[in-house]
């Protein structure tokens, strides 16, 4: 028997490095999903549901920085993968700063106890809904890559794959686009509200577009590994 086989690397990674890649951006995705209800459990004012979701995106964080670790720490520079050490090591480091932001955002809303203007807690919802989808297509572009790199990069699959990718980058121009209208309706507001709470529902409004630019960037390394 190979001992290699029963190693930590080898069960983490499986048959293929994008194993453990998978694991990671689930996670990221979790947390991406309770970001949405916690955003509904704010707007509710349920702050004993929006603490406690608030708990459970940092398990989802802590869990994927374990992930991210363990593939740091226990891969060599020998190892034989279908992409470079140093393309696997920037993909999980674009991931891993989409659950960071998330966790972000949720911390800083918890710690204020943040509430939008109600004129746009509507626009601000369908915009973190976008930035949520395009974590989502981030995902389904790497639960792809096994049957990419199974399909020797065949012009179908890679098609497949450059169609998504293409959605994704639809998706972070139409958060861009949504954050612009976000901030002419805020500019109209300003003089009604608290200077420190504009200035912290602007950074707010920053970190939700920050997930969908993540995203994006996911898929543009995507976009470098399939060229190589």
């Amino acid at each position: 028997m190979d001992p290699s086989k029963n190693s930590p690397l080898s069960r983490l990674f499986g048959h293929s490095p994008f194993k453990a890649l998978r694991e990671h951006i689930r996670e990221v995705d979790k947390s991406a999903d309770l970001l949405r209800e916690y955003f509904d459990a704010t707007a509710a004012g349920d702050w004993t549901q929006a603490e406690a979701l608030h708990e459970r995106i940092s398990a989802c964080e802590h869990e994927a920085d374990d992930l991210k670790d363990k593939i740091r720490l226990n891969l060599p520079t020998s190892l034989f993968l279908p992409i470079s050490r140093s393309d696997l090591l920037v993909l999980i480091e674009a991931q891993d700063k989409i659950v960071n932001k998330v966790k972000d955002i949720s911390g800083l809303m918890t710690g204020r106890r943040m509430e939008f203007p109600p004129s746009v807690q509507r626009p601000i919802s369908d915009y973190m809904q976008t930035s949520i989808e395009a974590v989502h297509q981030a995902r389904k572009v790497l639960e792809e890559l096994d049957e990419l790199l199974d399909s020797g990069f065949g012009r179908d699959v890679s098609e497949m794959i450059e169609d998504m990718v293409t959605e994704l980058g639809r998706l972070e121009k139409r958060a861009d686009n949504e954050q612009i209208a976000i901030r002419h309706r805020l500019l109209e507001l300003e003089s009604e509200l608290p200077p420190l709470e504009v200035m912290f529902i602007y950074r707010v409004i920053d970190w939700i577009g920050t997930l969908s630019d993540r995203a994006e960037r996911v898929g543009s390394r995507l976009q470098i590994l399939m060229a190589r």
